[in-house]
């Protein structure tokens, strides 16, 4: 809770996953996927009901085991390759009326921590945006973006003056899908997280890993077990 204002969590996770068949369950660190957003969510100080969307008896057992309500099946309408999650979020909104605040957690995301979680709600409260997304600053310069045209030649993506200078080119930003935080009577009401009043919340790339891949599984498994030995 935030004051006298309620804060919804949703995790979403659904099963059917192409590029790496069982992600959600994966072993990782020694534990499913899915339970290390579970346990982010848990450690909130301001999630005051933490609820999973899937579609999955497996994701579901395992969210379960960890202390994750699970109120609903997500509806096969909503599980498919199509569905955007701020859909499956909105869903879980309309079955479960009465929080100001909501928070999307989405279980590939696995190293977001707790205090990334409410810093993210800290964040959308202070700069009173409608919402928040969690981000994280690009490897690379934004001026050195180019996509490679028709011709096979290269084309920079951001027109105007360029510098081959690191320290000298401007910092870009993209969302780390780890927390998205907004006002629920917005939400409804825009359909989206993001807008041209949406706040940023920065996280460093070491919690930012986005799992897709074996690869992504790996350099997520990697960054734990250094963690743990450093600890």
């Amino acid at each position: 809770m935030i004051g006298s204002k309620k804060v919804l969590g949703v995790i979403i996770a659904r099963g059917g996953s192409k590029g790496l068949p069982g992600k959600n369950v994966a072993d990782l660190g020694g534990k499913p996927m899915i339970a290390w957003s579970v346990e982010a969510g848990k450690g909130s100080r301001y999630i005051d009901r933490l609820v999973l969307s899937s579609d999955d008896r497996a994701i579901i057992d395992a969210a379960k085991e960890y202390g994750c309500e699970v109120p609903f099946v997500r509806d096969p309408a909503l599980a498919d390759d199509f569905t955007g999650g701020t859909d499956v979020v909105i869903d879980a909104v309309k079955k479960l009326p009465g929080y100001d605040y909501v928070v999307l957690l989405q279980a590939t995301s696995p190293l977001r921590s707790a205090e990334d979680v409410d810093g993210c709600l800290d964040r959308l409260i202070a700069s009173g945006a409608p919402s928040c997304l969690s981000v994280t600053a690009l490897e690379k310069p934004v001026e050195w973006l180019m996509r490679v045209n028709e011709h096979g030649r290269l084309d920079r993506l951001v027109e105007g003056e360029h510098t081959d200078r690191r320290q000298d080119a401007q910092v870009a930003f993209a969302p780390n899908g780890a927390v998205y935080a907004a006002k629920t009577d917005w939400l409804l009401e825009t359909g989206t997280f993001y807008s041209e009043d949406t706040a940023a919340y920065e996280m460093p790339r070491e919690r930012s890993v986005d799992i897709d891949t074996e690869l992504d599984l790996a350099i997520a498994a990697a960054i734990i077990e250094r963690a743990r030995a450093t600890a």
